[in-house]
């Protein structure tokens, strides 16, 4: 099981993922939101370890910017804020768990069970458009009830455009729910992707809307 450690203090940091990983876990850290952003991006994980105030930007941006794109992966905050109005904004931000520094590390391990069992109970409705469905509960996607090897890129640009089937997505849309609004894309990468899907899943199922973006299914 993946997780993604966000902590600015590199003691603190190593420590707590050097616990993790005795537990099992596999660990990614990264030490600023920028490098946060990047590694929630490019990877599915099962759950991010969130420390709020992180150089180029604070942790409920990188948070925000997480549920924004519809990225459900369970959120645990660590910070050392603990004024009751920060723990109340960190769960409106769509924080799972919120636990105040210095903590115990079997305390981490248990919050971080806990989130992982609630995450494991959720139920989100599947996505249909004609012979694909996405079932975001097990990240599965299939084409006439056979599974679809896909990638975490081609699988976001497939939810965003599934999410709104019938409509144009503009390039920035999927820019947006794929990478978070990070900067530095190559302009041809959601063009890729797309040509990926369309290999996956058809031809004929994600048309390209000239000088706006693409739609997928039937228009509206």
């Amino acid at each position: 099981m993946q997780l993604l450690l966000v902590e600015d203090d590199a003691m603190l940091g190593a420590a707590v993922q050097a616990g993790l990983e005795r537990e099992g876990y596999r660990v990614d850290a990264a030490t600023d939101a920028p490098a946060a952003r990047l590694a929630l991006g490019d990877h599915g994980y099962a759950a991010v370890l969130l420390d709020l105030g992180l150089p180029g930007g604070s942790g409920l941006q990188v948070l925000r910017g997480m549920r924004e794109r519809y990225d459900t992966t369970p959120v645990l905050i660590l910070t050392a804020r603990d004024k009751l109005s920060d723990r109340i904004e960190g769960l409106d931000a769509g924080a799972d768990d919120y636990l105040v520094k210095p903590f115990q590390p079997d305390e981490l391990s248990a919050r971080l069970r806990a989130v992982l069992r609630r995450a494991q109970g959720r139920v989100a409705p599947e996505l249909v458009v004609r012979s694909v469905r996405l079932d975001p509960a097990r990240r599965a996607v299939t084409r006439d009830g056979e599974p679809v090897s896909v990638s975490v890129h081609e699988y976001r640009t497939l939810m965003a455009l599934m999410e709104r089937a019938g409509r144009v997505v503009t390039r920035a849309q999927l820019e947006e729910a794929v990478y978070g609004g990070e900067s530095a894309i190559e302009s041809n990468t959601v063009a890729v992707y797309v040509h990926q899907l369309r290999k996956k899943l058809g031809d004929e199922l994600i048309t390209t809307v000239h000088g706006h973006g693409y739609r997928m299914g039937d228009a509206r």
